[in-house]
């Protein structure tokens, strides 16, 4: 059994030599060891120590071993027990099997590795068993496997696994398209905790329906409130809260913002009483905050609360491999979902794999393959990913002003999308509300 460094036993039995016998032979081998000759107070250590497992004989004053195993498992059922007894038999062997414990154990302990093996035993089945549930939660909340989500960038799971179980902020960065929705998701998963993930994008919502999404609003308090509303903070009590695109928030609502980050208090529009919120905020943006400091755009005291552990998710292009094995992925699954089989790539489509550039990361490679998918003409032939042509915008007229460039690449980006404007955004890089004052700006049709 490896990594033993963590684990913690609980040894209760009336004898005491048996007690020290069994706490010399573990201590020795690494476990942090509580003992006990009462299984009363055992029940009372629970709290304190929280076992991985206990060793209890099964006859003891006060309490049997399998009553105080009934007793432990009704509060905490993943502790696991070995029991002892010095009165071996089959029908006591089945009796503490059925009712839960892993193993059994006679004495006097005539081959001392025999606790140690047990004891490995049971640590180990309990490694299979949580590693069995947890994957099973994983495909439940439609999340892909862990080699998939973190391809390439083995450094950010490692980052995640140390703030996952942190009641911290989390400010996720990176380029539009890199999946910082889906490391978000994942945090929330691996957290632990019992409320829902909430999720909402602060481009994508009016700024004067803003406020009442965040926190909700009283009827009455406005035109069209005919009835009283709860906000996403409501929502994601006990859970998560995903603020997408946090820079576009409204100036305003920061301020607001920074009241819940600070004592999770906040007043729903139109309503005089304070809540209190203990969903925790995982924020994320493709734009600079600091440069959005500087312009004024973004408060500096917001900044640095939500900066307290920032994740900066590189793009699909600096991730080593990961083209391939998304593309594996991506391919699998999205045939599965359409009923067609996987596409085959010819040499020449997989150079033009491995070397674009890929400025719309992760979601352009999935479009890309879907789109292939759906328009090959039978299944598994050689098909080639309609690859538009992807030319960079170059400047042949040297008087031609930033304004002209900005505007040329937003007309070439609604033109690549048949005018989708939420997919040029992304596109672009750019929040859907920026998109929207990019148009007005430049009068486009």
């Amino acid at each position: 059994m490896k990594d033993k460094k963590g684990k913690k036993i609980i040894i209760v039995d009336d004898e005491a030599s048996i007690v020290r016998l069994i706490e010399r032979i573990l201590s020795e081998d690494g476990y942090d060891i509580k003992t006990s000759d009462d299984p009363i107070k055992v029940l009372e250590m629970l709290n304190d120590f929280n076992p991985n497992i206990i060793i209890s004989d099964m006859r003891m004053p006060n309490m049997t071993g399998i009553e105080l195993m009934q007793e432990v498992k009704a509060k905490k059922p993943e502790i696991d027990f070995i029991l002892l007894t010095a009165y071996a038999s089959v029908e006591n062997a089945v009796t503490a099997m059925k009712e839960g414990a892993v193993d059994y154990i006679t004495k006097p302990l005539k081959n001392l590795d025999e606790i140690r093996l047990s004891v490995e035993k049971a640590l180990e089945l309990q490694n299979l068993k949580t590693t069995h549930t947890f994957m099973k939660r994983q495909i439940s909340d439609g999340l892909p496997p862990d080699e998939i989500i973190f391809s390439g960038m083995k450094h950010i799971k490692n980052a995640v696994n140390e703030v996952a179980g942190l009641d911290v902020t989390v400010l996720i960065l990176g380029e539009s398209g890199t999946g910082k929705s889906l490391i978000a998701k994942y945090i929330h998963f691996l957290s632990g905790k019992t409320g829902p993930f909430v999720e909402i994008n602060c481009a994508a919502i009016p700024e004067t329906l803003i406020e009442s999404e965040l926190f909700g609003h009283e009827k009455g308090s406005f035109t069209g409130a005919f009835k009283t509303k709860q906000g996403k903070f409501e929502l994601a009590q006990n859970g998560a809260i995903f603020l997408d695109e946090i820079a576009e928030l409204p100036l305003d609502l920061q301020s607001k913002l920074l009241r819940v980050l600070q004592d999770g208090a906040y007043e729903r529009v139109g309503g005089s009483s304070t809540f209190t919120s203990n969903a925790r905020v995982i924020a994320a943006t493709n734009q600079d905050l600091i440069v959005a400091v500087a312009d004024r755009k973004f408060r500096k005291d917001l900044y640095y609360r939500l900066d307290v552990f920032p994740i900066n998710l590189p793009s699909l292009r600096e991730r080593e491999g990961a083209v391939l094995a998304l593309f594996d992925y991506f391919n699998s699954a999205i045939s599965a979902k359409i009923g067609k089989k996987p596409i085959q790539l010819s040499e020449e489509t997989l150079v033009q794999l491995l070397h674009y550039s890929w400025p719309g990361n992760i979601r352009e490679l999935y479009n890309i393959i879907e789109r292939a998918v759906i328009l090959q003409s039978q299944p598994q032939v050689i098909c080639e990913p309609v690859f538009e042509k992807k030319s960079e915008f170059t400047l042949t007229n040297k008087e031609l002003k930033i304004q002209d460039v900005e505007k040329n690449t937003i007309l070439n980006a609604l033109s690549r999308t048949g005018g989708h404007r939420k997919k040029a955004a992304d596109l672009l890089g750019m929040s859907l509300r920026t998109l929207y004052n990019k148009i007005k700006e430049y009068n486009i049709k």
